[in-house]
């Protein structure tokens, strides 16, 4: 659907209603209907998760909340904690610290990372570089 597209396309725009309908060619009231009985979601509800998915993806590194919560279309800095925590069961901050956190380990033992029997396969589990 075009109006899904246009979704992911413009999630850090200022995009309203009106907008994401008329990708789809209906009225607002009845494309409402149409999206959700497609995506389960209303299209707020769709625009939300793919911000948040968005911050998430930016949190991964070290840029500031606020400069992220702007970057993916928040207008507010407490909405998106708000929303973010709702979503993701966890403060952004909190997020941002766990991913750091996730990384270091990643870095220090990989195969804590790897399934076993992957590395196994590869002879990676006598070698020292990864313990």
């Amino acid at each position: 659907m075009n109006a899904k597209l246009f979704i992911e396309q413009h999630y850090a725009a200022n995009i309203n209603l009106n907008e994401i309908s008329g990708e789809a060619f209906f009225s607002k009231f009845h494309f409402l209907r149409i999206f959700k009985s497609a995506y389960g979601k209303t299209p707020h509800q769709y625009l939300t998760a793919v911000r948040i998915t968005q911050a998430k993806r930016l949190l991964q590194t070290p840029a500031p909340i606020v400069e992220v919560c702007f970057a993916v279309g928040f207008d507010s800095v407490s909405t998106f904690t708000m929303l973010f925590k709702r979503l993701a069961k966890q403060t952004p901050a909190l997020y941002q610290q766990t991913q750091a956190e996730r990384q270091r380990q990643l870095k220090n033992t990989p195969l804590k990372y790897i399934p076993n029997c992957f590395a196994e396969k590869n002879g990676w589990v006598n070698n020292r570089n990864f313990q």
